[in-house]
């Protein structure tokens, strides 16, 4: 064997190895379809996977056969292959991993593995969210300081992106929410995806895990996601029922699998987790929001979350069903987790707030509110200079998404009034 022959080799293995923890689905597929042995492999698998999806019983042969499939891919990067949350082709690569892993999927509870990145290998957004939270602290606009929900809407109006798709999924889940005939779930579920998955987390959190000390702040907290729309039904279905349309879908399926990976609790744990990662568990159950499996808070006096579903008339499958639930009821992992996000954020506010106290001790006379006054006007400015018209047409709406009362001018383009309770 030739020298050059050699290293061509060594390189083309080398290059295989290191793209199996990380590999693209979609880019895997293509590379796999090149290929005639991987090509025949694979369209076994898709057969598989349509046969599953049908929920037509295939024979023992047909088990067998699938099931080898799956393992001729070896170490293909097909069978190690990953989707990112944020992807454009998401649903696609979604499918492609589902028909390589199709013998995951065979009862209840057995998706053993989440088909997304993990979140620490993902680019994270350089925000201003605290330049924002700063100016919006130290303004009219903070509002009632026992209201940080409040606060956290304000923030949001601020970044161009945010006030956009916050704005788009709440008109679509209040047109006719509280009605079935109505509401669009489907469309209101597809807009909570957009705003979690494209806005940056520093403001999706900071909204849907305010650290609230009334029912007032409570109950803007509970109605972040419209849950006329995206959570309720005029009765409570079984929960198999919510699982089965949730295995359906793709999307769900996977969000799912991620959730039941980060954020399984274990009893001998100080922070109730398996994986002792409260920032994948987070960004899994944010995940959850927009598909037909959307958890939600239990009241506006409590951080318990739980589905719109009951155990009731399951059968033999009320062990199973009670499973399901406790995943978001009585879940260690998910409780800690909320918990501490919470406080972490009421210790930012606080800190937040005794700086700008101390800081205005220093100041004269008006010359502190002349200044932020003046810094505000800047930022409203550079945000939203081309949008102006757009935003100051836009109409109002109701339920939890309304600001407090601002007597500034330029800063009003920023403060729809989105859902107050009525």
């Amino acid at each position: 064997m030739g020298p050059a022959l050699l290293l061509g080799l060594l390189l083309s293995r080398a290059g295989d190895l290191m793209a199996l923890p990380s590999s693209d689905c979609v880019m895997a597929e293509q590379l796999c379809l090149s290929d005639s042995t991987c090509n025949a492999t694979y369209r076994t698998l898709e057969n598989c996977a349509l046969a599953k999806t049908r929920l037509l019983s295939l024979d023992h042969d047909s088990r067998v056969r699938c099931l080898n499939a799956e393992l001729d891919l070896g170490n293909s990067s097909l069978l190690h292959c990953k989707c990112h949350r944020r992807m454009k082709r998401q649903e696609h690569c979604l499918r492609i991993f589902w028909t390589v892993h199709s013998s995951m999927t065979d009862g209840y509870f057995n998706l053993e593995t989440s088909p997304y990145e993990n979140p620490a290998n993902e680019e994270h957004w350089k925000t201003d969210y605290n330049k924002l939270a700063a100016l919006v602290s130290g303004s009219q606009l903070a509002g009632d300081a026992t209201n940080p929900c409040l606060r956290a809407t304000h923030v949001c109006n601020l970044s161009k992106k945010c006030f956009r798709l916050r704005t788009d999924y709440a008109s679509i889940c209040t047109k006719g929410a509280g009605s079935e005939d109505v509401c669009d779930r489907r469309k209101c579920h597809r807009g909570l995806r957009n705003f979690f998955e494209k806005v940056p987390e520093d403001f999706t959190k900071t909204i849907l895990f305010c650290p609230c000390q009334d029912e007032l702040c409570g109950e803007r907290r509970r109605k972040t996601i419209v849950p006329d729309c995206s959570f309720q039904y005029n009765t409570k279905p079984n929960c198999l029922w919510l699982l089965d349309s949730c295995l359906e879908d793709h999307i769900c399926k996977s969000r799912l699998a991620d959730f039941q990976q980060n954020c399984q609790p274990v009893d001998m744990s100080p922070d109730g987790c398996f994986l002792h990662n409260h920032a994948a568990c987070l960004q899994a159950y944010m995940g959850m929001i927009g598909t037909p499996m959307t958890p939600n808070y239990v009241s506006n006096s409590s951080v318990e979350v739980s589905l719109w579903c009951t155990c009731e008339n399951s059968g033999n499958q009320k062990e199973k069903c009670d499973q399901l639930l406790g995943m978001f009821e009585s879940n260690k992992c998910l409780e800690n987790t909320i918990w501490s996000q919470m406080h972490l954020k009421q210790m930012a506010l606080e800190r937040q707030e005794d700086f700008l106290y101390s800081s205005s001790l220093s100041f004269q006379g008006d010359s502190a509110s002349t200044s932020l006054s003046s810094a505000m006007s800047q930022v409203a400015e550079g945000k939203t200079h081309g949008d102006s018209y757009k935003q100051s047409s836009m109409p109002m709406a109701s339920s939890v998404f309304s600001g407090a009362a601002t007597s500034w001018p330029s800063l009003a383009l920023f403060l729809p009034l989105l859902l107050s309770p009525q």
